[in-house]
């Protein structure tokens, strides 16, 4: 029974039973902010990218720095592959092999130490010449300006011009202030040499232990790969380096042959430059093989100065074109047209460095990966020869009797039909 008040009625707000209360008030703001709370992988995703992005900065920053280092460490790598069969060869007959690299360096070092020092007398003689028959020279020239545009210069008035002129001020000052950047990039290529040196002396002495070192983190079957291809490395920049020399060989030849012809003095030690200059010095070794000589032949006559010009670009032609692609392609064993897109890539990629180590290293590469290449019998087929198979239609001659006939039909047919 429900209850009631002092008057005997129900109390109007009294909940009825078996109801459920109402609700509470709404919720405050405190929930609002637990469903819209950050996810708790949000701060570490933030702190990982951040972090991807400091060590990518890092790196970039370091490989910038360093990039000369590495550049003188492949170059190290390749030449010790270059000396790398005489080093063995001298160590399977018992010599220790820090000795056998030692004696292989040092021989290589006086071959380059008497080749500059046979060189730089040559031009310490030819530039005192040069100097004591300048005035003799210039005294030709302006007899030679004085009759043909009737003028009345003299050598001595030439001269006091040079000497008081402001050209010639500034000059001085430039050269002088110029010293120290000239012994800076001395130094820093004296520095360079040395560390190359050093380097590939270590590839070449360690050569074995390196091998061992890189083998032992590596599973047997890998192991085979990684010595084969070391061995491909080896022969293949053998190879190149062989290349080289046959084309200095060659290029020195001919150079004696035209230098003597004309009778420029030091014709020998010139044509040694020329050879070995321009196929071991890539991108500017042409230019600079070629310069010499053209100096010495302009002190005998300028006439010989332009053919020698001339046979320098006639034969670069030649030797581009003709003579290198050929070898390379023996010796080397990469297609003439793969050996000339290499150095054309390499030399965009690494500049000079990339133009000289870029042939050996396509070849290693094609040779290692020939390989993982599955090849098959050609059929024998004429079309694999370059030539068209008999019966895959008529030839240019019998096209044109066809079409001959065919017109000679054609005007019977016609005339009849006129007749009829």
């Amino acid at each position: 029974m429900a209850p009631t008040d002092e008057t005997g009625q129900t109390p109007r707000n009294a909940p009825a039973h078996d109801t459920t209360p109402p609700a509470g008030p709404p919720p405050t703001d405190g929930g609002a902010g637990q469903c819209a709370r950050m996810p708790r992988w949000l701060p570490r995703a933030m702190v990982l990218a951040l972090a991807l992005v400091a060590a990518f900065q890092l790196g970039t920053w370091a490989f910038h720095q360093l990039i000369g280092l590495l550049l003188n460490v492949l170059i190290a790598f390749f030449l010790a592959l270059a000396v790398e069969p005489a080093v063995s060869r001298l160590a399977a007959r018992g010599m220790r092999r820090g000795l056998a690299t030692f004696l292989v360096f040092f021989g290589l070092l006086i071959v380059v130490a008497g080749f500059f020092t046979l060189l730089g007398s040559m031009l310490a003689g030819q530039i005192i010449k040069m100097i004591e028959g300048f005035p003799e020279y210039l005294d030709s020239v302006i007899h030679w300006i004085n009759t043909t545009f009737h003028t009345e210069l003299r050598r001595v008035d030439i001269q006091e011009g040079l000497l008081h002129s402001d050209w010639l001020r500034k000059y001085a000052q430039n050269s002088a202030a110029g010293v120290l950047d000239v012994s800076t990039q001395v130094l820093g290529g004296l520095f360079q040499l040395l560390t190359i040196a050093l380097f590939s002396f270590y590839f070449a002495a360690d050569g074995p232990r390196l091998r061992r070192a890189l083998c032992s983190v590596l599973p047997p079957a890998k192991q085979a790969e990684v010595l084969r291809a070391w061995e491909i490395a080896v022969d293949k920049t053998g190879g190149y380096l062989y290349s080289r020399g046959l084309m200095a060989l060659i290029s020195g030849v001919a150079h004696y042959v035209l230098l003597q012809a004309l009778g420029i003095p030091y014709a020998p030690v010139l044509a040694v430059w020329v050879g070995v200059v321009s196929q071991f010095i890539p991108t500017i070794g042409t230019y600079l093989a070629g310069a010499l000589p053209m100096l010495i032949a302009f002190t005998v006559s300028p006439l010989y100065a332009l053919w020698v010009l001339i046979f320098v670009v006639v034969y670069q032609q030649f030797e581009n074109y003709m003579l290198q692609p050929k070898l390379t392609s023996k010796t080397v064993d990469i297609h003439p047209a793969v050996a000339f897109g290499s150095v054309i890539a390499g030399t965009a990629l690494l500049g000079a460095i990339g133009a000289l180590i870029s042939i050996p290293a396509v070849a290693t590469l094609q040779a290692f990966l020939g390989a993982y290449v599955k090849r098959y019998d050609v059929t024998d087929d004429p079309r694999v020869h370059g030539h068209r198979g008999r019966g895959e239609g008529p030839g240019p001659l019998a096209r044109v009797q066809q079409l001959w006939t065919r017109a000679a039909h054609h005007r019977r047919g016609g005339s009849r039909d006129g007749s009829g």
